[in-house]
């Protein structure tokens, strides 16, 4: 039974971050397949006898290899990230936005201001309510 429930956790996850689980896996492959390009490389230019350039290529094949690598660590480390905790950052910045539009675009005059402030509109049923 801990096999079923340890089985069915790992296709949960698998299944819940597909997306980055893909890029991982491509990117890891991609860091594989650098070596095997790289022998290549050495091989053509040994045989066009160009060493001057081996030395370029081993660089770029361990570029190509660290930032893969690197850029899977920092994707597998966010994974559990929570999204709601940047959510209501978003939001402060939307209604600030918002609040700083409308008063640019909505300039009352003194007597307006102090109508909106002082006194309450009622609605027609409010009135009736009220009698």
């Amino acid at each position: 039974m801990f096999r079923q429930v340890k089985s069915a956790i790992f296709w949960y996850y698998l299944y819940k971050f597909r997306k980055r689980v893909m890029i991982i896996s491509a990117l890891l492959i991609i860091a594989i397949f650098a070596n095997s390009i790289y022998t290549d490389i050495v091989e053509y230019l040994t045989l066009k006898q160009k060493l001057e350039y081996l030395e370029l290529a081993l660089v770029i094949k361990w570029l190509i290899i660290f930032s893969n690598i690197l850029f899977s660590i920092y994707l597998i480390l966010t994974l559990f990230k929570r999204k709601d905790i940047d959510k209501p950052q978003i939001k402060k910045k939307k209604e600030k936005r918002e609040n700083n539009t409308i008063k640019d675009k909505t300039k009352f005059t003194k007597r307006e201001e102090e109508f909106l402030h002082k006194k309450e509109l009622k609605s027609k049923a409010d009135s009736l309510l009220d009698r």
